[in-house]
Order: C-alpha cells, then sequence, then structure tokens
C-alpha cells in the first residue's frame, strides 16, 4: 500500500496546481464575459501552466500502469475503511480524464490567435530581457500567439532629471530598450512610464490605461523653456528647505 501511495503521488507532478487550474477553467467556461484576462505568475510558473495537458497526459498513462499492476488494491481498501465509492479506480481515472479533456479544450483555444494572445511585461533590465526572450521562445513552441510586449517601469529621457542616479538609470535602461527593440522588430512594444505614486483605485487605472493606445510623452522637453523654468523652480524649493532645516538647526544650538 505505501508503494501503492508513493507511486500514485509521483504520477503527476504538481498535480494539486494542475487540478486548481482546471477548475478555473471550467468556472471561465460558464461564464459569459466577452474578455478573459489571465494575469500569469512570473516565467516559471507560467510554462508549467502551458505544459500541463501534456503533464496530464503522461500522468494519465502512469495511472492506467498502476491500475493494471495493482489490480483491484484501491476498491478493496475503500470498503476496507469504508469510503465507498469515494475512492473507486474507475471513478478517479474517469474524473482525471474529464479534467484533462477540459484543460486539451481550452489548450486549443490558447493555440487559436484569434481567440488567445499573450501579453508579455517586462522591465528594461538585463534579466527581465532575458526572461522575455525565453518566454517568447517557449510560447513558439506551445503555439501561442504572442505578438505584443509592454516595457514598463522606464523614465524618459525628456523628463527634467537632475539626479545622478536617475541619469545613470536612464542611460542603463535605454541600452535594454534598444535591445528590446531590435530582437522584436515586428512585435508591438509599448514602454510605460515609472510613476513616482502607485496606481491604485479607478480613476487611477483609467488616467494610466491611456497610455496603452497613445506613446507616453513627458511633459517636459530637454532644452525647453518649460524645463528651465521647472529646474529653477526645483533648486529654489530646495534652497528654500536648506535654508529653512539651517534655522532650526541654528535654533537648536541657541536654545541648548
Amino acid at each position: 500500500m505505501e508503494g501503492f501511495i508513493s507511486e500514485l503521488t509521483n504520477a503527476i507532478p504538481g498535480v494539486d496546481e494542475a487540478m486548481s487550474f482546471a477548475e478555473m477553467l471550467k468556472l471561465v467556461q460558464t461564464m459569459d464575459y466577452s474578455v478573459v484576462v489571465f494575469d500569469t505568475a512570473p516565467t516559471g510558473h507560467t510554462l508549467r501552466l502551458l505544459q500541463f495537458p501534456a503533464t496530464l497526459e503522461k500522468g494519465l498513462e502512469k495511472m492506467m500502469d498502476l491500475k493494471n499492476r495493482y489490480g483491484g488494491l484501491i476498491n478493496q481498501a475503500s470498503r476496507l475503511f469504508g469510503l465507498g465509492d469515494d475512492l473507486n479506480e474507475d471513478i478517479m481515472l474517469g474524473r482525471i480524464e474529464g479534467m484533462k479533456d477540459v484543460i486539451e479544450q481550452v489548450n486549443r483555444q490558447f493555440k487559436d490567435p484569434d481567440l488567445t494572445t499573450f501579453v508579455c511585461v517586462c522591465i528594461p533590465e538585463f534579466l527581465s530581457l532575458y526572461e522575455t526572450e525565453r518566454l517568447v521562445q517557449e510560447l513558439a513552441k506551445f503555439e501561442i500567439d504572442a505578438h505584443n510586449i509592454i516595457i514598463n517601469q522606464v523614465i524618459f529621457d525628456e523628463e527634467a532629471v537632475e539626479s545622478k542616479l536617475l541619469r545613470a538609470r536612464v542611460k542603463m535602461q535605454q541600452k535594454y530598450v534598444d535591445q528590446f527593440h531590435m530582437l522584436y522588430d515586428d512585435f508591438n512594444i509599448i514602454k510605460l512610464p515609472l510613476l513616482p505614486e502607485e496606481v491604485c483605485g479607478v480613476q487611477a487605472l483609467q488616467n494610466f490605461s491611456k497610455h496603452f493606445l497613445a506613446p507616453y510623452s513627458a511633459a517636459l522637453k530637454r532644452g525647453s523653456v518649460e524645463e528651465l523654468e521647472e529646474r529653477v523652480g526645483t533648486l529654489k524649493s530646495a534652497l528654500q528647505e536648506a535654508e529653512s532645516e539651517l534655522d532650526r538647526v541654528r535654533k537648536g544650538k541657541q536654545v541648548a
């Protein structure tokens, strides 16, 4: 019995995730929505999800092999412990086959470019570029359409940036943005700005969503009069804050 349970648990790697995924797909099939969005996990977990149909097929073959080897052991054990038909091997295999059919049906929909597309979201850094390339290659193997890339958290060079750190980040990011355009010249690439605040709430999401339809344009352009005025204003504010802090320090010393 211990050997059977051990082989059974190893028959389908990630069976708990596969079953959760299958239940989610069943719910999706009963919903009446024109668009369904899957916000997937990082690359490794996403690829595991896409591999589930093949994994389940191998697991089912393993289950059939176990059935032939162990015969009616499950039925005997279920009757012994008074579990009735809950652990009946035919019922278990039937449920797994049904789950496999559901996932294969949705998997066919995933491969239909008229029904499904995959949008890759990344940031302009080396590791993210590497993971995106890996994901695009794997999606091609799975025959899943992917022709959109969103580059998030971009610091635009047109902004009136005085910080040396931010200037260095702009230069670093631009190198990887150029590589994205070189590698995926036939993709639709959208660059989204790094914001000073979180995008939370309906209104913030609506305001941010416009960047998906029209390229982001910085409010200030380098070398413009507006940019110079902004820089002067920023420097004046910083000077006033420094003077105020200096006054507080002097008053504190006088009191002491």
